[in-house]
């Protein structure tokens, strides 16, 4: 879990107490103003879980590259054999 869906989930959860008390005092501007954090919340946590997908896809990038020189090197000594 990054700063992202740390942030995030802070900002659902301040929408949500928002909304919930502007519900029950009858403030329209306070639940609107609860939507909009929730939704930065997911916005958020959206922009982390694309962070996470890429520091993935990096990963298995670089591990499909050793993998090619590990064989292009093992390939290499087999023909220096022959």
């Amino acid at each position: 879990m990054d700063k992202q869906h740390i942030k995030g989930a802070i900002d659902k959860a301040k929408g949500a107490i928002k909304d919930t008390i502007g519900k029950a005092i009858g403030d329209k501007g306070m639940q609107v103003d609860g939507k909009i954090d929730k939704m930065k919340g997911e916005g958020r946590q959206m922009v982390g879980d694309a962070k996470d997908a890429m520091r993935d896809a990096d990963k298995e990038a670089s591990r499909g590259m050793r993998e090619a020189d590990a064989n292009a090197g093992a390939a290499d000594r087999d023909l220096k054999r022959h």
